[in-house]
């Protein structure tokens, strides 16, 4: 073996081997239990982020674990199509490249253009998800816009449809004016700013010129002054003193002179502004609900783009088209943007004398991620999914623990979503993604189907009637919804969904519990049903990770520059490199200079090279229950120097034992010596551990659990000892055979336990054991995993053993404080007063001779003269060291040095003390009087020592 292990000569290698060999497919042994991960389709639009690598590594430690266990295993991949982000993406492509985005380029240019883009983009993510090591079944990977896929989409919509779940409504949505498209919540990102309130003077509407009521004006606050001509009425909390007056008056708008009434609602702040709130139900969801409840109409009045319209758009509170008067915008605000019309009207106010004052907040603004426009509420006519059955078949598969949800704490923030769920917008303003299969004619009846073909066979519908395709496609989590049945060949009954659905676990991030999982377990359990006829969930456990964060506990993200990419870990980056790549995609420009401080002070160097398989096991061990978790550089480190660790061991042990040899006599060998029987049991302990914090998904303990053991155990003891025992020949043949062979099956089972964790370099050192061996080569992968052994309890082994360990750290202790060399040879003796200790000694008194470079080790009872010993006590244990009498009169002078030192400091702080005039001044009698007795008695010690 090499000196040194060199992950990045090595990974991308022994990955094509695997690949090559097809150790990811299935073995398909239908006499063994199978098991089934299907991975979270990451987007096709970019690289994976720390989120992807560390949900990815914990699905492939369970993928690896349970096929070494010998279960058919699938690991199911594939991309998501992104509806968004990868339209944006492609738009902004050919702007770059043409200068402008054609108006001439048709529905189907577009999406070619995007194919051509996702072929590469596809090899990018499938790259990076190999030099993580991940052992997925390439063979079977799956794209949502797949042929397959899409036409489990079209059967999915069409049955949903059929069965009235799926319905067209007009209502209030979260829309995106630069791309044109509603957008999820999952989408949006909130940022705090700062706002302005304006109060704004609304005149109230008198009948009659000669009405004298003494109040002329209404007073609301607002941060959106531009939606005034959307105004339907303004609403009072009817508790509210000051103003719960003005219910059932009239109000006019300013400027438009539309005349609306003053309501009384309950769920207004009194105290937020002026406690009077215009309600502008078509442009802000809260006036929405209270228009809806008190049946007031909703008026739209802005284009898709966010521009002003001409002539404003009024619907009754159930969405349907009305008739209203006042409906003709001033020309001076048409066609302006809402930043325009904002600055525009706030002037007309002035003009008008209506503007009372202004006030500054810090508010949250709602802004899409995608492409980074603030979001606008607006009344839209969308396609929705009836979720209220559904949802509660959701909730009842976890009540009835058919789906397990780890953590517990989880189980809750589920069950709070899906007792409160809203109907699904399913429908998307795109051109890229799955067209929904809806077919109008001219009186826009409507009409469902595969395709126009299968529509008017169906319909009976002649070739002489017109159809058109709806427009718009599906969200994107439509179609991952099905991900879990679709990938394994529905609407087909196929062998793979008999064998591997309901798949085993899923592991996913809490953020997307209710956007992709909640959806996801409805619509499986509504599609899938076993060999009963009962409904199947789409995974048996669900797994949510925490949110990695950074070192300072903040959100990664691009914009603020922040992110560390995974394979930047692996493969490591040099800092010029890495300030280029953590400022290119800066939001706010004034960050530059911060980030580049940040990233300089961070990493001064750049990023060192640590290798997959510490990132592995570093996300391992940060898979806590946790919400949050902040990475730690430090860490990566720690677990790189575990895999040196390793990597030495197993140099030591292929090196120093002849183990072609060794291979002989395997079957011979019996296990007597103490720290053999004591370091199998270990493992033993090891294997349970292990096994159970796997299947109870704590990998952090079970990572932990290797780690303690490689380290503590079997490098720090069993190999440190072992050292002494094979180089110098201090057994006979057969126990160093014994010695020998147990350091070796130890080191075999701690490679094959921990490869699904670290799988790179445990599959390397296998190798370099089988040539050794002088055998032919066989993946550490196609291995059994060790079992546990319950009748492999010794606890009187485990005693002694404890013993011998204590004894051995006490004399090293020992060493150190008399500052004798290791390599000088001493006697001691022990006072024990314990009979098991005793016997230890007397016992294994040649082992602790050996092992802490005694001459002799005895027992010393309490008639023995002492005067010539020197005497400490260490973990409770009595040592007595034979000294010669000059050799005594130079330790005890050492002795008194030290204790001499630590006084004089002592009295030197008293001094400072009692001579500092604050002190003097403000503390009590009694503590100066206990301050001056406390020095005096130092002076008394210091002058009894030098005597």
């Amino acid at each position: 073996m090499k000196n040194k292990y060199n992950p990045n000569l090595v990974e991308q290698k022994i990955y094509s081997f695997w690949e090559k060999n097809n150790f990811f497919k299935p073995n398909n042994n239908k006499d063994k239990k199978s098991f089934c991960i299907m991975m979270p389709p990451p987007n096709v639009t970019g690289n994976l982020h720390m989120g992807h690598a560390f949900q990815q590594t914990l699905m492939d430690i369970l993928v690896r674990y349970n096929r070494m266990k010998g279960k058919n295993t699938l690991w199911q991949t594939g991309t998501d199509h992104a509806g968004i982000a990868t339209q944006i993406i492609i738009q902004k492509k050919i702007i770059k490249e043409k200068g402008v985005f054609p108006k001439n380029y048709t529905r189907e240019k577009l999406t070619k253009i995007a194919w051509g883009w996702i072929k590469k983009t596809k090899k990018t993510i499938n790259n990076q998800i190999k030099r993580l090591g991940c052992s997925v079944d390439w063979t079977r990977e799956r794209f949502t816009l797949d042929p397959k896929i899409s036409k489990a989409v079209q059967k999915a919509f069409i049955k949903l449809y059929h069965n009235k779940l799926i319905y067209k409504k007009k209502r209030l949505v979260n829309w995106d004016t630069t791309v044109k498209t509603v957008i999820s919540d999952l989408e949006i990102e909130y940022r705090e700013i700062n706002k302005t309130f304006w109060y704004i003077k609304y005149p109230i509407y008198k009948k009659k010129s000669h009405d004298e009521s003494s109040t002329n004006f209404i007073e609301i606050a607002t941060t959106r002054p531009e939606t005034l001509l959307g105004d339907v009425a303004i609403a009072v909390n009817p508790l509210d003193t000051k103003n719960n007056h003005f219910i059932g008056k009239k109000a006019i708008i300013p400027i438009i002179n539309r005349i609306i009434p003053i309501i009384g609602d309950s769920s207004i702040k009194i105290n937020k502004g002026s406690g009077c709130v215009k309600i502008t139900p078509g442009h802000n969801f809260i006036d929405y609900s209270i228009a809806v409840k008190n049946k007031l109409p909703i008026i739209s009045i802005f284009s898709s783009s966010g521009t002003i319209l001409n002539i404003l758009k009024s619907y009754d509170y159930c969405g349907r088209k009305i008739n209203m008067k006042h409906l003709k915008t001033p020309i001076i605000f048409q066609h302006l943007t809402i930043f325009e019309a904002r600055k525009k009207i706030i002037l007309e106010i002035k003009k008008l004398g209506l503007l009372k004052n202004t006030t500054s907040i810090i508010g949250k603004e709602a802004y899409s991620d995608r492409s980074g426009s603030i979001i606008e509420p607006m009344l839209k006519t969308q396609w929705y999914l009836k979720t209220n059955s559904l949802s509660k078949k959701a909730i009842l598969a976890v009540k009835n623990n058919s789906i397990k949800i780890f953590p517990k704490q989880y189980v809750n923030m589920y069950f709070s979503w899906m007792n409160n769920i809203q109907d699904w917008c399913i429908s998307r303003q795109l051109w890229w993604g799955h067209r929904i299969p809806i077919w109008y004619d001219k009186e826009k009846k409507i009409y469902v189907g595969k395709n126009e073909k299968d529509i008017r066979k169906k319909y009976l519908i002649d070739k002489s009637v017109v159809l058109m395709q709806e427009k718009d496609v599906l969200d994107t989590w439509f179609s991952s919804a099905l991900w879990t049945f679709s990938t394994l060949g529905w609407p087909k009954k196929t062998d793979e969904l008999k064998t591997f659905h309901s798949t085993n676990v899923l592991i996913s991030g809490f953020d997307i519990i209710f956007f992709w999982i909640a959806r996801m377990i409805m619509l499986t359990l509504y599609f899938i049903k076993d060999k009963h006829g009962n409904p199947q969930v789409p995974f048996k456990k669900l797994y949510i990770t925490g949110l990695i964060k950074d070192e300072q506990g903040l959100k990664m993200s691009k914009s603020k520059g922040n992110v560390i990419d995974p394979l930047d870990m692996i493969d490591g980056i040099n800092l010029p490199d890495l300030i280029k790549k953590r400022t290119s995609n800066l939001i706010k420009s004034n960050t530059l200079n911060t980030v580049i401080n940040l990233t300089k002070k961070q990493f001064p160097y750049g990023i060192e090279a640590m290798g997959t398989d510490a990132l592995r096991f570093t996300f391992s061990s940060i898979a806590s229950n946790n919400r949050f978790i902040n990475w730690d550089m430090n860490k990566l480190k720690g677990y790189r120097n575990f895999c040196n660790k390793l990597w030495n061991a197993s140099r030591f042990v292929i090196n120093k034992i002849n183990i072609s040899k060794l291979n002989i006599y395997q079957k011979n060998i019996e296990t007597r010596c103490i720290l053999n029987k004591w370091i199998n049991i270990k493992f033993n302990d090891l294997i349970k551990d292990y096994e159970n914090n796997l299947n109870n998904f704590r990998f952090d303990i079970a990572s932990q659990a290797l780690y303690n053991f490689l380290w503590n155990n079997f490098c720090d003891w069993y190999l440190e000892c072992s050292k002494l025992f094979i180089n110098k020949n201090f057994f006979n043949d057969k126990k160093k055979l014994e010695i020998e062979y147990t350091s070796l099956n130890i080191l075999e089972n701690f490679l094959i336990l921990s490869h699904p964790i670290i799988p790179f370099i445990t599959e390397i050192i296998w190798k370099e054991i089988s040539i050794a061996k002088k055998m032919p080569f066989t993946s550490i992968m196609l291995q059994p995993f060790p079992k546990f052994n319950s009748l492999l309890v010794d606890k009187k082994c485990f005693i002694e053993m404890k013993w011998l360990k204590t004894i051995i750290t006490s004399v090293r202790k020992l060493r150190l404080e008399l500052n004798i060399k290791k390599f000088i040879k001493i006697s001691i003796c022990v006072q024990l007063n314990d009979s098991i200790g005793e016997e230890i000694i007397t016992k294994y008194s040649k082992y602790l001779c050996k092992l802490s470079n005694l001459t002799c080790i005895t027992n010393l009872n309490n008639e023995n003269n002492k005067t010539n010993y020197i005497q400490r006590i260490i973990n409770n244990i009595i040592f007595y060291i034979p000294i010669k009498y000059k050799e005594k009169i130079i330790y005890k002078n050492n002795l008194l040095i030290k204790k001499l030192h630590k006084i004089n400091l002592k009295i030197e702080i008293s001094k400072k003390k009692l001579s500092n005039k604050d002190f003097l001044k403000k503390a009590p009698k009694t503590i100066l009087l206990k301050e001056k007795i406390y020095l005096s008695k130092l002076k008394n010690k210091k002058n009894e020592l030098l005597n």
